[in-house]
């Protein structure tokens, strides 16, 4: 199998790739040199028209194939991904801008881990039955919905791409799916891999484009019946007022701004590397990052000291170099956005401990865009620099010297997704994790996953669950079934 990364992307329709419809294209920039290395598809409704055409007529077939056979084709294609890991790992580094050894490490491995889990899952995703005492009995039966629309986001691409596209097609929908036009490689690859795996036609159908054109198209259409969206709180509110006149099922998964809480008696080696980890892990491009620490103030001075200390050690290079910690802001809008929340940190008061400049590198990446991991403190917790995402190697610091007010400061966000809990007493990991309201609770670590577990969050973050049984169930319909005996 020979997978290269094209000068030209295509859609992946009915089985086949094909330009667009409208013959419109995007530029495709590699952020860490900042020029342009292919062109993607500005796909429209034309396209989505098409791709719909193709799933509703394979989903007949692909809704009534046995659970086995799914899992058999979907497991062919996690292996594929794992025989391709350096290809996916280099187009996933070149769209995004990430280190080349933090996508073989996580972006990848995980995108191949989705199908598998999946695909294995949908053989053991059982339904309840209910006996009314010899009157009658009751059973459950779950069915796919039938076309369904799942649209990720730019900064895990293919990780989180298959971590919706994968349940669906377990669960028998056939799907179309669009990925950021900002990193569209390792999705269009994965159409290559497809159609190797011998998915059949019409299953799945990839779309490249804009959201205006192509994604708002897909939210729309009437024969489209559920959406699973990650990406912005502004994007997820618009889809939601298309989709909820139209009775659609939607899930979303939006933005973050996650407290990491603390407290004095931490296991402080680690809480350290993990603290630095959590912060500008991908350029602290991921909606877990925790992007307000709060410090119980006995040891708050000793903490800002080695964490400024330990961020300005973190190197700041081209992605390709294996010594490089951190990697290029994704596009050239994000990184103006980033820039512009650390302008707005200064302006409400804040100090900036560490970093807030450019990085500007030579050679090959000379006109990469680079930000140095940033540490900021002096600011109140309802200001705008901490009340809103900024998605980027920023993060604030705050001290506090109770537990009811390390609470006060976590909840205070309009976002609820994760939070991170430092400390050595279990009685109190136990009680502030009941507390904070946030959808995923880590204590004494974080990013740590199990793929069975339900995944999402409170108040903007959201709304509904990904993962596990979770995602099994939004991607079916339950039906009742009542037998009298």
């Amino acid at each position: 199998m020979n997978l290269t990364a094209p000068a030209t992307i295509a859609n992946y329709i009915g089985g086949s790739l094909q330009a667009p419809i409208g013959g419109k294209y995007m530029d495709n920039i590699n952020p860490a040199t900042g020029k342009v290395y292919s062109q993607t598809p500005d796909s429209d409704m034309k396209d989505v028209e098409e791709a719909v055409g193709a799933a509703k007529a394979a989903f007949p077939t692909w809704s009534t194939t046995p659970a086995e056979e799914r899992f058999s084709i979907l497991n062919k294609i996690a292996q594929l991904i794992d025989d391709n890991l350096n290809v996916l790992a280099m187009a996933e580094t070149n769209d995004n801008g990430k280190p080349l050894w933090l996508s073989k490490m996580v972006d990848i491995p995980r995108a191949s881990s989705n199908f598998r889990f999946f695909a294995t899952g949908i053989m053991h995703f059982s339904t309840e039955s209910h006996n009314m005492e010899n009157k009658a009995i009751n059973y459950t039966i779950r069915q796919p919905i039938g076309v369904v629309g799942c649209i990720s986001p730019w900064n895990l691409p293919l990780y989180l791409f298959t971590w919706k596209i994968a349940p669906a097609l377990a669960a028998g929908n056939c799907v179309i799916a669009k990925p950021s036009e900002v990193t569209p490689m390792t999705a269009y690859l994965l159409s290559i891999i497809c159609m190797k795996a011998g998915l059949p036609a019409g299953v799945l159908n990839i779309l490249h484009g804009g959201g205006p054109n192509c994604g708002s198209a897909i939210v729309s259409h009437p024969d489209i019946k559920a959406i699973s969206f990650t990406g912005s709180t502004r994007a997820g509110r618009d889809i939601a007022s298309i989709a909820a006149p139209m009775f659609k099922k939607v899930s979303l998964e939006l933005g973050g701004k996650n407290p990491n809480i603390i407290f004095a008696d931490c296991d402080w080696d680690k809480m350290m590397r993990t603290t630095l980890q959590s912060s500008f892990s991908n350029q602290g491009q991921i909606c877990l990052c925790g992007s307000r620490i709060l410090v119980e103030e006995s040891i708050y001075e000793k903490f800002k000291a080695e964490f400024v200390t330990r961020a300005k050690k973190l190197t700041v290079g081209d992605p390709l170099d294996d010594t490089s910690r951190q990697g290029a802001i994704v596009s050239k809008l994000h990184f103006d956005k980033v820039l512009g929340c650390i302008a707005l940190a200064k302006e409400e008061g804040g100090t900036v401990l560490a970093g807030g400049n450019v990085v500007k590198l030579t050679g090959r990446c000379e006109d990469g865009l680079f930000i140095e991991p940033t540490i900021i403190e002096g600011l109140g917790p309802n200001c705008r620099t901490n009340m809103e995402e900024i998605f980027g190697p920023v993060v604030t610091i705050q001290s506090f010297k109770t537990e009811d007010e390390a609470l006060q400061l976590a909840n205070t966000s309009d976002y609820g997704l994760s939070a991170t809990i430092w400390t050595q007493d279990v009685s109190r990991a136990n009680r502030v994790a009941g507390k904070v309201h946030s959808g995923i609770i880590w204590v004494n670590c974080w990013l740590l996953r199990d793929l069975r577990t339900p995944f999402g969050g409170f108040k903007n973050s959201g709304v509904g669950r990904e993962g596990g049984w979770d995602a099994l169930r939004f991607f079916t319909e339950p039906k009742n079934v009542c037998i009298e005996l």
